[in-house]
């Protein structure tokens, strides 16, 4: 019988596509998801990639009771935790919220795994659990610290997590610290579809050639990098699906927790991307540049390798990919998951 994975979150950019990697894969999916971020739509069209049911229950992962009814009527086997409030700039404006619910839903699953009998958990975390002082490629054994709210919700969940490991020695989790997902299915049908304007670069990007937006804000063009603006390390989302996969595969046959950059390993500056962007799709994007960004660093990127050693896995998709697919999913879905 297929392994039943609850995805909290699954509505959402990574989370759908990690569905689709879970159920090509064999496993089936449950998700929980109050789609205050997010659009059932994007299920829907997970179910039809795939043709595959995808069970859905639409409520804050925080709410035990609803949770607790989920893993009675599910045989529960993994868990993957995507849900939580994820804006930087929005955590420093909101840190309790950012607290209440991105630690408190993590603490509703920890009990639950221990009362269900549930074994794996692969938590979604970030790059921003690392200190700023750490050289880049960051690697897993850098020093941890972070500089906002919503970096500090994820270092502590993950204390959380390596906490309950250490009690429960049958229990084995994974953190996986992304770095920063960019693209989308190369279908076209499933993508990034943020709310309000976007925090991320390529949905605005994708947004501005569109002429939804009338130009993208290039925050600082006086970094100590090769054309001064910021240098980031972008992962296709279908390859940070795939990394998901690997992951519950790898909690599988150990216990105890560990800690895994999903990264790329390279480092593309903001006006890469537009210049990829624009040569890959053959569009202008026009831009402005602006002041810097409180708490923005000049360069992160991952130190890749323990990926491939533990896991097996490695990014296949390059910037053109990442470029091409997400231009494709916003030409077929200009209002994002609103057009249907």
């Amino acid at each position: 019988m297929a392994k039943k994975v609850l995805v909290t979150g699954g509505a959402g950019y990574i989370g759908s596509h990690t569905c689709v990697s879970l159920l090509e894969a064999g496993y089936e999916a449950v998700v929980v998801d109050d789609l205050r971020n997010s659009d059932k739509e994007a299920l829907n069209r997970v179910e039809e990639l795939t043709g595959k049911k995808v069970d859905f229950y639409q409520f804050d992962v925080c709410d035990e009771a609803k949770l607790d009814k989920v893993f009675s009527e599910h045989k529960i086997n993994s868990i993957i935790h995507f849900a939580g409030l994820k804006a930087v700039g929005e955590s420093v404006e909101k840190p309790l919220e950012y607290y209440d619910n991105n630690i408190n839903s993590t603490l509703a699953l920890c009990r639950m795994m221990l009362k269900h009998k549930v074994k794996n958990l692969i938590f979604s975390s970030s790059a921003t659990v690392y200190d700023q002082k750490n050289e880049v490629p960051l690697s897993e054994e850098g020093t941890l610290g972070c500089s906002n709210p919503y970096g500090w919700t994820k270092l502590m969940c993950e204390q959380i997590l390596r906490d309950l490991t250490h009690a429960h020695k049958e229990l084995s989790v994974v953190l996986l610290r992304y770095f920063n997902p960019i693209g989308a299915h190369e279908s076209g049908i499933i993508g990034e579809d943020p709310t309000g304007i976007p925090n991320n670069l390529l949905p605005y990007i994708t947004q501005t050639a569109l002429g939804r937006r009338e130009q993208l804000t290039v925050h600082g063009n006086d970094y100590d990098t090769p054309d001064g603006t910021g240098v980031r390390d972008y992962i296709h989302v279908v390859d940070l699906a795939n990394g998901h996969v690997k992951a519950l595969q790898y909690a599988d046959s150990r216990t105890g927790s560990d800690a895994i950059n999903l990264g790329t390993g390279k480092g593309y500056s903001v006006l890469d991307i537009v210049k990829a962007f624009e040569e890959v799709n053959g569009v202008k994007v026009p831009y402005v540049i602006g002041p810097r960004r409180a708490g923005d660093l000049a360069t992160v990127y991952a130190a890749p390798q323990k990926a491939k050693e533990v896991l097996g896995w490695e990014a296949e998709k390059g910037i053109e990919d990442m470029c091409r697919d997400a231009w494709r999913w916003q030409k077929k879905n200009p209002q994002g998951y609103r057009n249907s």
